[in-house]
Order: structure tokens, then C-alpha cells, then sequence
């Protein structure tokens, strides 16, 4: 499913700023009115990665909804990847758009408090510095891409991946995050590179974490608000799960298969909610990790 991701979208029509009605639809399957060329390119990556799994908006037996357990003691590599394959709750691609109207966001939703990094820049240039609990994995996941998806490089996305990713999984040009930026960039015609009068600014809105096996390794999930701007300006929700172990003082991707893909629902609704996120909150009081720090566990 990853690597449908790398097909080459339809060449976008010269002249115009935004996709049809019709076209859009082609690519997300949701009656969206129309879309700004850049944001429909983010849309159709998030199509892309749950495509093929259907579009009912209740959950199915043995989804999860959230956190599915904490082992304090690790358990193998069977255990992970039982919590990384458990399938999660299926939207409609138009969950991920602003609602509109009776839309609203919840009130009193959840939270999750994720711990701050040391706000100095590890391999890649990426931040890092979180510290050594499944919400640091959290918080340094977020991060990894954010590196990656403000910069929408197929060089900075394989750097970063290089940087942050530990031998066994998939390889960079596989990497999710990587087939994003890449169908990202395909869909909007700008070769390997954003265009320069193009910016994607991503926010941390929502989190959870899947599971955990031992202290060293866990599943979790980040969903970002992302604002696209291309002569217009739009917002979509970009979710994203990964296998995260601590190793040498730091979180990294994880080896194995990646996760389930994760629910892109607008930060805030019910159905978000009923997915299992928890809002984003900043935790100031977290010790970071730091350099001397090593791996209890592998």
C-alpha cells in the first residue's frame, strides 16, 4: 500500500491554480467542492495510504481506538508486531478536511501531554532531545516530520530517514513519509522540490500512543494540522504512526513492518475522538534526555 503511493497522479491542468470538482473527487473519493493544487496533493497522499480499506466511518472488531497496552517488561518482536498491525478506526478521505457547519471541535477532549526536546538539533537537523517515555517517542516522531514535510524534499526525506531510521524496516524511497512528499510533489508538477512560492507549515494537534513493549520500544501516533499555501491557502489533517525504539540516547524508527495506517480525522471532532486521538499539549516539565544517556534495552 506504501508503495502505491509512488504512482505518478494525473499531470495537473496548466493554467489553473486549483483541481476541478471532478478531478478531486478522482483522487479522494469524497464529495469536496474544490481544493487549492498544492493542499489536493497532500490529500491525495493521505488517499493513497488508506485506500483499499474502505471508507465506514464505525469501527470494526479489533480496532483499536487508542493506547492497547503498556508492558513494562519486554516481550519480542512478536508481541510489536501484533500492537503495530492491530488496524485502526476507518474514516472517510473527507475526515481529514475542516468540518463545516455542525462540525464542531469537542470541547473537553482528552489529552496527551507530550514532553519538550532539548530544542537542539540532532542528525538530519532535526530536533531532538525527548526524553526517555513512550509520549518522548511521541514527541520526537512529530519532529522527524516536521523535518521532512515543511521542507517536501525527496533529499531532506532520505536524509532523514538515513538519520533516524534503524536497520530491518523499509528503505527510504518506501519509507511512508517519503511516498507522501513524493506524490506530493508528483501531483503538483514540481519536480523533486517544493516551489519556492509554495509553503506547508505543520502543527502538532493530536497524538496517542498504540502500545508498548518494555521501556525501550513503543508504537505511537502523531496527527498534524497542516496549512498548504500555493495562491491559495488550505488545511488538511496528516496522520502518521511508526515503530519507535530508544537506542544511544534517542528515539528512532523502529525495524519491522510499519504500523497500521492511522485515522486522518480535523483535529478536535468526534470523530477523532472516537479514533482514539488525544489533543496535543505541551509538557514543560518532562526531563529531556541527554547525550550521555544510553539504552537500557535493545
Amino acid at each position: 500500500m506504501r508503495r502505491a503511493a509512488a504512482k505518478k497522479a494525473a499531470p495537473f491542468e496548466q493554467g489553473t491554480s486549483e483541481w476541478s470538482q471532478r478531478r478531486l473527487l478522482g483522487i479522494l473519493a469524497a464529495a469536496v467542492a474544490v481544493a487549492v493544487l498544492l493542499l489536493a496533493g497532500l490529500a491525495y497522499a493521505v488517499y493513497l495510504a488508506i485506500a483499499g480499506i474502505g471508507d465506514e466511518t464505525s469501527a470494526n472488531t479489533g480496532v483499536a481506538t487508542g493506547e492497547t497496552v503498556r508492558s513494562t517488561v519486554a516481550r519480542g518482536a512478536a508481541h510489536r508486531d501484533e500492537i503495530a498491525a492491530v488496524p485502526m478506526l476507518t474514516v472517510p478521505e473527507s475526515a481529514a478536511f475542516p468540518p463545516a457547519g455542525s462540525g464542531t471541535p469537542r470541547a473537553n477532549a482528552p489529552e496527551i501531554n507530550v514532553p519538550t526536546g532539548t530544542g537542539v538539533n540532532g542528525p538530519a537537523f532535526v530536533v531532538t532531545g525527548f526524553p526517555h517515555t513512550p509520549e518522548g517517542a511521541v514527541g520526537q516522531l512529530a519532529q522527524i516530520d516536521l523535518a521532512v514535510l515543511q521542507s517536501m524534499s525527496l533529499s531532506t526525506a532520505e536524509e532523514v530517514y538515513n538519520a533516524w531510521a534503524l536497520p530491518g524496516g523499509v528503505s527510504a524511497e518506501d519509507w511512508w513519509i517519503t511516498a507522501s512528499v513524493r506524490a506530493f510533489l508528483s501531483s503538483t508538477g514540481m519536480g523533486e522540490v517544493k516551489d519556492p512560492s509554495a509553503s506547508v507549515s505543520l502543527e502538532p494537534a493530536a497524538a496517542l500512543v498504540k502500545g508498548t513493549d518494555g521501556p525501550d520500544w513503543a508504537t505511537v501516533c502523531v496527527l498534524m494540522k497542516v496549512s498548504a499555501t500555493y495562491k491559495s491557502e488550505g488545511q488538511i489533517a496528516f496522520a502518521h504512526c511508526e515503530r519507535m525504539q530508544w537506542v544511544g540516547g534517542r528515539w528512532m524508527v523502529a525495524p519491522g513492518a510499519p504500523p497500521a495506517p492511522a485515522p486522518a480525522t480535523w483535529p478536535g471532532t468526534q470523530l477523532g475522538h472516537e479514533a482514539g486521538w488525544r489533543a496535543w499539549s505541551t509538557d514543560h516539565t518532562a526531563e529531556p534526555a541527554h547525550p550521555g544517556d544510553t539504552e537500557e534495552e535493545h
